[in-house]
């Protein structure tokens, strides 16, 4: 990595945190020694960049700070087409939607080498699923999720058993095959997931719930990766 690539990396790291980051986290990330850091920020400053903070305490992206249009190597460039074109596929028809808006606005700024390197990328997602009654399910979940609406779904298991819930729809997660809802039953007053195209109908209540720090997609997230450890 060339030193301009690096004070451009630097930047970039700076501006995605809210906080002060120590030299030694910013070496860790950018993979080079703190004594680097400590040069690259000097750099920066002497070229009108305003970082706050001082060796030994942490530096921060300072207010007004402007940094130049996205640059991205081939690879991460192929990353972010093959992650939209995931999204296109498996997603609901507005994030497909939006996913195709973002890739036209990051397309509209690259070079052209970058531009041919992604037409010619030899991966394809097949979107069989977006157009899907799933699909239509899984966004207005999604919905619901957004606004905290409780949620009448009528499931079936996988055995065939049809049930009613009441459940406060909390997030949902891919699982490579499927999406699966994770959700706070009230029947159980547990969590509980269910498979999306195993719901047959979604009636959203209006009723509102209320997450917690013991309620939330985040702790049911906490749970099943602590159990898997």
């Amino acid at each position: 990595m060339s030193k301009s690539e690096r004070l451009f990396e630097l930047l970039t790291l700076l501006r995605s945190k809210r906080y002060a980051v120590t030299a030694k986290a910013l070496s860790e990330e950018l993979g080079v020694s703190e004594r680097t850091i400590y040069r690259d920020v000097q750099s920066l400053l002497l070229s009108g960049v305003p970082i706050e903070g001082e060796a030994g305490v942490g530096y921060l992206l300072g207010k007004g700070s402007h940094l130049p249009p996205l640059m991205f190597t081939e690879e991460e460039m192929l990353g972010i087409e093959l992650g939209m074109r995931m999204v296109r596929a498996w997603s609901d028809k507005r994030l497909a939607s939006a996913s195709e808006s973002a890739s036209r606005k990051i397309h509209s700024i690259l070079p052209e080498h970058l531009k041919a390197q992604i037409e010619a990328i030899p991966l394809e997602v097949p979107a069989f699923h977006v157009e899907s009654d799933c699909a239509d399910r899984s966004e207005q979940l999604r919905e619901a999720t957004s606004n905290c609406e409780k949620v009448h779904i009528h499931y079936a298991t996988g055995e065939g058993v049809d049930s009613e819930r009441i459940i406060h729809p909390l997030g949902q997660v891919y699982w490579g095959k499927v999406w699966t809802l994770v959700a706070w039953c009230e029947l159980r007053n547990d969590y509980r997931s269910f498979r999306i195209d195993r719901i047959k109908r979604v009636d959203v209540m209006g009723d509102t719930f209320e997450t917690s720090d013991e309620k939330s997609f985040r702790h049911y997230l906490t749970i099943c990766y602590s159990c898997e450890n």
